[in-house]
């Protein structure tokens, strides 16, 4: 016996079924479609280390203006570990909807060579949103040193007196920027890791490392209580947090350029108009003067720009490094 259906009800049964593929393709991540973007829960930033250093921070002060542009709650998540990699794939694997982006330090473009097995493709899983800014690290020394100027530990180096130098880290930015410096220069370092800042200011205003190269964010406290002494800047341009204070590249190494950064990326198969949304309230948001001034107070220097200009100057940085971690066969803690 066949049981025929009145074609109103094939109607009625075709839209629950389409109601319900919908839910499902739903709950499995894929997005629905962006034009109701950001109105349907809260948007999450995770910053990719923990509470009370620079990318917290970051992710701290862009929240407030993004939710207030957006109408929409945004929240910070600290997903810590493995230089920020554990947060990171996090991100990379959430559902690319448009309510889940990354806050990521300049560790991101050294990882992919460091990290055995990271468990995301940098450029495939990832899409950058924002290039928010740069910072110079700061080559320092403590105050009763016997190093006056950048000149005079180049000079130790060069007569192999065994310079000693410590960082926040193995593969941190500033091991691998002294190791870039040490190699081009034919000059000799020892390196000494610490895990972190605090640490390592801590053993630099001591004096039981005799050079510390750290973000201004983490050194300048200590250049203001006169505890430490500056010696030199790793970006191409001296800063404006501390004017007298040469670049390495005036100082004998013309195109050194190691600047530490923050940017903000999302899953890669975020729909493009809300990669372009978020870009734009980004901008906006680094454009505000409040903003500027506090990311000023954390020695940063805002970029902004276009998605393109971020994955640019990621995949930039991501090429330099890699290359110093081979050539100096870096290894993580």
């Amino acid at each position: 016996m066949t049981l025929a259906f009145h074609p109103r009800r094939r109607l009625l049964a075709a839209a629950a079924s389409l109601l319900l593929a919908g839910g499902a393709v739903a709950q499995q991540g894929v997005p629905t479609a962006a034009g109701d973007w950001p109105r349907r829960q809260p948007i999450r930033l995770v910053a990719v280390f923990p509470p009370g250093g620079s990318v917290d921070q970051v992710a701290r002060i862009l929240a407030q203006p993004l939710s207030q542009q957006l109408g929409q709650s945004v929240v910070v998540e600290n997903r810590g570990g493995a230089s920020g990699s554990i947060g990171t794939a996090q991100v990379a694997s959430a559902a690319p909807d448009g309510y889940t982006f990354a806050v990521v330090f300049d560790t991101h473009a050294v990882n992919p060579s460091l990290i055995p097995n990271l468990p995301f493709d940098t450029r495939r899983d990832l899409v950058p949103l924002v290039l928010v800014g740069t910072s110079a690290m700061v080559l320092a020394t403590h105050a009763g040193s016997e190093y006056k100027t950048f000149a005079d530990v180049v000079a130790a180096a060069k007569a192999k007196k065994n310079v000693t130098y410590g960082s926040i880290g193995s593969g941190s930015l500033g091991h691998l920027a002294m190791a870039l410096l040490g190699r081009n220069g034919g000059l000799e370092w020892t390196h000494v890791p610490y895990k972190g800042g605090g640490p390592l200011m801590q053993d630099a205003v001591a004096g039981h490392v005799p050079l510390s190269i750290g973000s201004v964010f983490v050194t300048k406290p200590h250049i203001d209580s006169k505890r430490l002494r500056p010696l030199a800047v790793t970006t191409s341009k001296r800063v404006a947090e501390l004017p007298e204070v040469p670049t390495v590249a005036e100082s004998g190494y013309p195109g050194f350029d190691a600047p530490a950064w923050w940017a903000l990326l999302a899953p890669a198969k975020t729909p493009p108009e809300i990669v372009q949304r978020m870009n734009e309230e980004l901008n906006k948001a680094l454009k505000n003067p409040d903003v500027a001034a506090r990311l000023a107070g954390q020695g940063i220097s805002v970029i902004g720009g276009t998605p393109e200009t971020a994955r640019t100057f990621i995949d930039r940085q991501v090429g330099t490094w890699s290359q110093v971690v081979r050539d100096n066969g870096i290894k993580a803690d």
